[in-house]
């Protein structure tokens, strides 16, 4: 599989493991985790957090998206 497919797939599962977490919808989920940074947190740092576990992944994701303004 290519990378670019890899990293898409990973963020799907983020977004979905995310959306699950905080009972949104998927979209609700993805709006929330793009406007807060979390999108781009999984584009940068794919390298390490695809290493980790899915909540591992979710807390990190909660984490910047609280520091950049979010509430989850």
């Amino acid at each position: 599989m290519c990378e670019l497919k890899k990293k898409i797939n990973y963020t799907v599962v983020c977004v979905n493991e995310f959306a699950n977490k905080f009972q949104l919808t998927p979209k609700d989920a993805f709006i929330y985790l793009y406007e807060y940074k979390g999108i781009a947190f999984i584009k940068e740092h794919y390298d390490i957090e695809h290493t980790l576990s899915l909540d591992d992944a979710v807390e990190d994701l909660t984490i910047i998206c609280r520091n950049n303004g979010g509430e989850y």
